[in-house]
């Protein structure tokens, strides 16, 4: 088959070629930045990159898409997708997300008439992602997935890109799902969320950290290696550190340190 034939830049390539002039929704992840790379370098004249604006997309993000937008030299444009505006994406329900692309897909449609391209990949297709539901009510095409492209692959295309830095980079979903499911999600609350993430990678240097707000409590996810490594004294003091940051929240702030597991803020009817 041609696919075993080529190497996975090639396909990526060639279906970006049929797919012709695009809009790069672009997160400030690994797999939608290696896509806009990647598209950029085989037909800059091609392609827009769009990226969202929100109290949900950590700065750290944003702050990647613009440098690395300002070094390639991309046509990139900032928008608010007004998910914040949207009751039902405020009301944090199982299919959120659904939502969020929703308003997504919709404004970058208002600003381009070009096919909307995502980063998904092949692995994103064994999760339930209620975001692809949105993606296809708009007709968004996911070269990596036509590629045949999982996210192993997709790091390796950002090494080989000379982006080292990108294709080691952690995942790092928007701030809105570390907020359990039916909290609702409010900017400040967001804030306090990402400033806490900042504290605790500045203090340890974790692999992982996620901040999750639940009904009663904040809970700090760790990698085990970095939970491990924290004395009680350290864990005490970055909790301290964290109650303060959520103080003004009018609800307890009993901050608890458990181990990172993927999603858990996340609530579906039939479970986990």
């Amino acid at each position: 088959m041609e696919a075993e034939k080529t190497n996975p830049v090639e396909r990526l390539e060639s279906v970006l070629a049929a797919i012709g002039p695009m809009a790069v929704a672009v997160s400030g992840g690994v797999d939608s930045m290696t896509l806009a790379l990647v598209a950029h370098r085989r037909a800059p004249g091609e392609c827009a990159m769009f990226h969202a604006v929100s109290p949900a997309v950590p700065g750290a993000a944003t702050a990647r898409v613009r440098d690395i937008a300002a070094r390639e030299g991309w046509r990139l444009v900032l928008i608010d997708a007004g998910e914040l505006a949207d009751r039902r994406y405020r009301a944090n329900p199982p299919d959120r997300c659904l939502y969020c692309k929703t308003n997504l897909y919709s404004t970058i449609s208002r600003h381009s008439s070009d096919t909307m391209v995502s980063g998904a990949n092949l692995d994103d297709l064994g999760d339930w992602r209620p975001g692809l539901g949105a993606a296809r009510d708009h007709g968004v095409r996911h070269p990596y997935v036509e590629a045949g492209i999982d996210k192993a692959t997709v790091r390796g295309i950002a090494a080989g890109l000379g982006f080292a830095d990108l294709a080691d980079l952690p995942a790092g979903p928007c701030l809105s799902s570390r907020v359990e499911t039916g909290i609702r999600i409010e900017p400040h609350a967001l804030a306090m969320i990402e400033a806490a993430e900042r504290l605790i990678t500045v203090a340890v240097k974790p692999a992982t950290v996620r901040c999750r707000l639940r009904r009663s409590k904040v809970v700090i996810e760790l990698d085990e290696d970095c939970l491990a490594a924290l004395s009680p004294a350290g864990i005490k003091s970055l909790g301290d550190s964290i109650a303060s940051i959520f103080a003004d929240l009018g609800q307890s702030t009993a901050v608890h340190f458990a181990p990172y597991r993927m999603g858990s803020a996340f609530l579906r009817a039939d479970g986990p």
